[in-house]
């Protein structure tokens, strides 16, 4: 769109395909042409800001915001767009995750659980755990409305410092690795750092139920699952990095 403040793209093509895989708070697609005489592809790596997404709609029919359009061949055409009010969201061309990201909580969750246990000592964790929270660097797919469910459901004080909380779970783990080497991390009873995982998880699950694709406007469903962020009854504050967060 005239508006769009991404790079153009460029690629061309009659008809291809697209492919998405994700990591974190970033989506790479992949767009690789059908024609097997041709090798022509491209690689674009999204980050979604605050209002992002993609959505699906008849060609005529266009959303506002509409940055980037991919058509069908179909009759009448639909469109891919990928929608952006606050303009927030950017891509960028090439296949490359964004440098400083630490493994993906959802996808990765050994290496994202092993990143943060060994690196303790970092000035990071120097932070309340409801600010460390939100560090890519660490917590790599963690936002604003996740750390509230996960620091809530465990009952951790927001300003608490991060190092604290999470010195806990490395002495536990050092125990166990002891008794038991065999042990997988994914059988240990829930802690912070299994939330990460399981928390996102549960949205992703859900997603048919969370949030229907013929009404984007219609939140009552996610309103319904959250616990913490945006409920009537809850305390918030904003943190150093005026961000808020909401707690009991």
């Amino acid at each position: 769109s005239a508006v769009g403040r991404g790079p153009e793209v460029p690629f061309r093509s009659e008809a291809y395909r697209i492919s998405a895989i994700a990591r974190g708070k970033e989506l790479r697609l992949t767009l690789s042409a059908l024609d097997p005489a041709s090798a022509l592809s491209q690689d674009l790596v999204f980050r979604f800001g605050m209002s992002g997404s993609f959505r699906l709609c008849p060609a005529a029919e266009l959303p506002r915001h509409a940055h980037l359009r991919f058509l069908t061949r179909e009759s009448p055409p639909r469109t891919l767009c990928f929608v952006d009010a606050r303009r927030f969201g950017s891509w960028r061309l090439g296949d490359a995750w964004q440098l400083g990201r630490g493994p993906c909580v959802i996808s990765e969750y050994q290496a994202f659980r092993e990143n943060v246990l060994k690196n303790l000592n970092d000035k990071a964790f120097d932070k309340p755990i409801c600010e460390a929270l939100l560090n890519q660097k660490y917590f790599n797919g963690i936002g604003n409305y996740l750390r509230a469910e996960i620091l809530y459901r465990l009952k951790i004080p927001p300003f608490e410092k991060a190092r604290t909380v999470l010195e806990a779970l490395k002495d536990q783990e050092q125990e166990r690795q002891k008794k038991d080497p065999s042990l997988t991390l994914m059988q240990e009873n829930s802690d912070l750092l299994q939330l990460c995982h399981t928390v996102p998880m549960e949205v992703i699950r859900a997603e048919k139920q969370l949030f229907d694709s013929e009404h984007w406007d219609n939140y009552a469903t996610f309103k319904n699952w959250l616990q913490c962020y945006l409920v009537p009854g809850m305390s918030s504050l904003r943190d150093r990095n005026g961000r808020t967060i909401w707690f009991q």
